[in-house]
């Protein structure tokens, strides 16, 4: 049987194993064969890199050392599966026996398994009769979240609408110490900031999390392998811990928040049916002055309460908070313009890239702090965050040479130069420059009327302007043509319009005005 699995996963077994966990109890975790975890085990220690520093590479890097063909192959394995199948369907004949079919397996097999492992591996694929047991937790191990089915209302002040919030619950199985918090939905936004929320609520961060197969933590699910989305990976990678997933189909598997669920109808949605909220923010602060004595309040049959637990025994065993609260990822793609920017649409923004890579497709991530740029699964550039509508962010050494003048286009550098050939270019061009939403239109007009000085001087594109000013026209061509047709140089009437020189000479075939009177 092969497994391959992708660079996030691999960062979780090396995390898992940085924490004490066992193989056999990491595979359990990821839901993954043991055999997978102790081969991969292998591949980590033979690599000449510590386990430390293959945590702090990068994706790309992963993908090099461990490709994603690496398999462990069971053949012998898949014989017995193989073998199994065929068997599982002549289970109803009449006079069927183990015994029978394992004489017969072991003849056809090149290295048979034994006869209590065979009955053992038909029974683990095939037994449905289940039955429960009582799970003994263990202390920092694990963190159940969920949503209630119900939910809470905050209200308009003005309209008195009402709006249904949803409910996030996180629970510690061990201690059972919980952890309730309105959000308005079920988004990724919501439900990771809910579970930031939680961990430092708890102070720490317990070795797995245990979620039910919601939209925003997992991507597809399975009774026995879901398939996260990449931010929930992010997430755990950050906050270094694992994600877990219940099986689909298996109540049993969040048996425990759904009972921590139930008491929060009872011990917070209760109290609150009478009261109204006006936003979410109020209706947290109530649930967190209910939350406390719900925490308190005595086992039925311990003497102790939930925080009392949490706080002697649960604590201590929680990994310490990493540095900073998680900021979710966003992505977006681009394609790297020719002046050596991708647009990034969120924010109407430009970020520069490495010249090289002008014309090829990249991938977006960004935080609310951040934007990177990646290409191939490598990071080529990174920014800070700006929301300022239509700026260009730039990184000099990221441009060619023939763009290095383009980065520093800005209104102070076009007025400087628009300075040098008068007062009145410098009024014409600030009024350009004042008008649209994208400085980049701007920039290139206020340029090409610059240029103009070349070929008509100083003191004509000075007059060019003044009259252009009057006439209220701002544009590139307006000026041109005053200046291609000398309409700087001609006199003024008496009305102020311009005398416009005809263009067509005199010829005694041009009719009069007055001919046609």
């Amino acid at each position: 049987m092969a497994n391959t699995l992708d660079p996030m996963d691999l960062k979780q077994i090396i995390t898992l194993h940085l924490d004490g966990v066992t193989n056999r109890q990491a595979g359990n975790v990821l839901g993954i064969s043991r055999n997978t975890v102790n081969r991969y085990m292998q591949l980590f220690n033979t690599s000449g890199h510590s386990l430390q520093d293959l945590l702090k590479m990068d994706t790309a890097s992963l993908e090099k050392l461990f490709p994603g063909t690496t398999t462990i192959v069971n053949p012998r394995y898949d014989q017995l599966m193989l073998y199994l199948d065929g068997m599982k369907n002549k289970r109803e004949q009449p006079g069927f026996t183990f015994q029978y079919h394992y004489r017969a397996y072991e003849q056809q097999a090149d290295d048979p398994y034994s006869y209590t492992q065979f009955i053992e591996h038909y029974h683990r694929k095939y037994d449905k009769q289940k039955g429960s047991m009582k799970l003994n937790h263990i202390a920092g191990h694990e963190m159940y979240v969920d949503y209630t089915g119900k939910k809470l209302r905050i209200y308009d002040r003005e309209t008195g609408h009402a709006t249904e919030v949803e409910v996030f619950v996180a629970i510690l199985p061990y201690s059972q110490y919980t952890y309730v918090e309105a959000c308005a939905s079920q988004k990724r936004e919501d439900f990771f900031r809910c579970m930031s929320n939680a961990l430092l609520y708890y102070g720490g961060v317990p070795k797995a999390i245990v979620s039910d197969n919601l939209k925003s933590a997992v991507r597809r699910a399975s009774k026995y392998e879901a398939v996260v989305n990449k931010t929930f990976k992010e997430f755990s990678l950050h906050y270094r811990c694992a994600m877990n997933p219940t099986r689909a189909y298996s109540p049993q598997d969040k048996a425990l928040v759904e009972n921590a669920v139930n008491l929060a109808y009872q011990r917070v949605f209760y109290p609150l049916g009478e009261m109204k909220f006006f936003s979410i923010d109020e209706l947290n602060a109530e649930i967190g002055k209910l939350l406390g004595p719900y925490n308190d309040l005595l086992f039925a049959r311990k003497e102790t309460s939930r925080r009392e637990l949490f706080q002697s025994h649960e604590r201590q065993y929680l990994k310490p908070l990493p540095q900073g609260r998680f900021q979710m990822k966003e992505y977006r793609r681009a394609k790297v313009q020719k002046i050596g920017y991708i647009y990034f649409s969120p924010d109407n923004t430009y970020y520069s890239v490495p010249y090289r890579y002008i014309g090829k497709q990249t991938q977006i991530q960004y935080t609310q702090s951040t934007v990177e740029v990646y290409y191939n699964n490598q990071r080529i550039a990174a920014h800070k965050r700006e929301k300022e509508k239509g700026k260009y962010i730039t990184v000099k050494g990221h441009l060619s040479s023939q763009h290095q003048a383009y980065s520093e286009w800005s209104p102070d550098f076009f007025k400087k130069k628009a300075a040098v050939h008068g007062k009145n270019v410098l009024s014409y061009i600030s009024t350009v420059l004042s008008f649209g939403d994208y400085p980049e239109t701007q920039y290139k007009r206020a340029m090409g009327i610059l240029q103009l000085s070349k070929g008509y001087g100083s003191q004509r594109l000075d007059a060019a302007c003044s009259m252009a000013q009057e006439a209220g026209g701002h544009s590139y061509s307006f000026i041109k043509n005053i200046l291609e047709n000398r309409m700087d140089t001609a006199s003024t009437g008496q009305q102020g319009e311009l005398e416009f020189e005809p263009h067509i000479p005199e010829h005694e075939n041009l009719r009069k005005t007055g001919t046609y009177n």
